[in-house]
């Protein structure tokens, strides 16, 4: 059995950046940023999995190619959410032996391996089943809620609460390994939450507060850096 392999959703289509192909393509300090966390998240798998779609597939495999770099693409042929993307994993010929999921959302420009491998280290010698990194920050899009000894109770996102200027809080920055068993049977069900009322998309975060409910061992640690924080939704946002 693998004991973890890396899955990078990058189906973005770059039409909300203004580019004409896929976001995670874009060149960041001279490298598309696809290329950048290939290069982070290599210590952890060599042959990643990346979910593609129909119209980016090409791009990507010409660009991996071109890079002589190595990966599992798999399609994601319509936009329907994170949730969905992730369960694509099942399309990779290494899904069946793998155990843990290191995720990296395919848009993290700056993605630190300081960052990476403490929570890597973090997840197996706490064993737990789901484990992400965070920040404090002023404007949290997405709210990481916690009880009063500290625990994660479950991550909000803004938009689903039709909240239009975030406030301070902790945040979630597209970072998590967790035990792929209990993640996706849960994504696999019919569950509250898991489908956006703002976006009408299968999300992925609501699956935290499913698996607290279940009794799973979830960990929030807040190491993420400034330069973790940085990810493509607008070119302004790598300015």
């Amino acid at each position: 059995m693998d004991r973890l392999r890396v899955l990078i959703p990058a189906a973005g289509l770059g039409s909300r950046a203004g580019l004409p192909y896929p976001k995670t393509l874009f060149p960041f300090h001279g490298s598309p940023i696809l290329h950048r966390l290939l290069a982070v998240l290599g210590t952890y798998d060599t042959t990643p999995t990346v979910v593609v779609s129909t119209q980016g597939e090409p791009l990507i495999r010409e660009s991996l190619q071109q890079a002589a770099l190595d990966a599992h693409l798999v399609l994601q042929p319509e936009p329907r959410g994170m949730g969905d993307a992730v369960l694509r994993f099942e399309q990779s010929p290494t899904a069946d032996s793998t155990q843990h999921i290191l995720l990296a959302w395919g848009d993290l420009a700056s993605l630190q391996p300081s960052t990476v491998s403490s929570l890597v280290e973090a997840h197996f010698c706490a064993d737990n089943d789901f484990t992400f990194a965070t920040r404090m920050v002023d404007n949290a899009y997405t709210t990481v809620l916690r009880d009063q000894a500290g625990r994660v109770i479950s991550v909000a996102e803004t938009r689903e609460q039709g909240v239009n200027d975030p406030k301070p809080g902790e945040r979630d920055i597209g970072l998590f390994v967790f035990r792929k068993q209990p993640v996706f049977g849960t994504l696999q069900l019919d569950q509250p939450g898991s489908v956006g009322e703002a976006t009408g998309e299968h999300g992925f975060l609501y699956v935290i507060e499913h698996l607290v409910r279940s009794g799973y061992r979830i960990e929030a640690l807040k190491i993420a850096t400034e330069l973790d924080l940085i990810s493509l939704n607008a070119l302004s946002d790598l300015q």
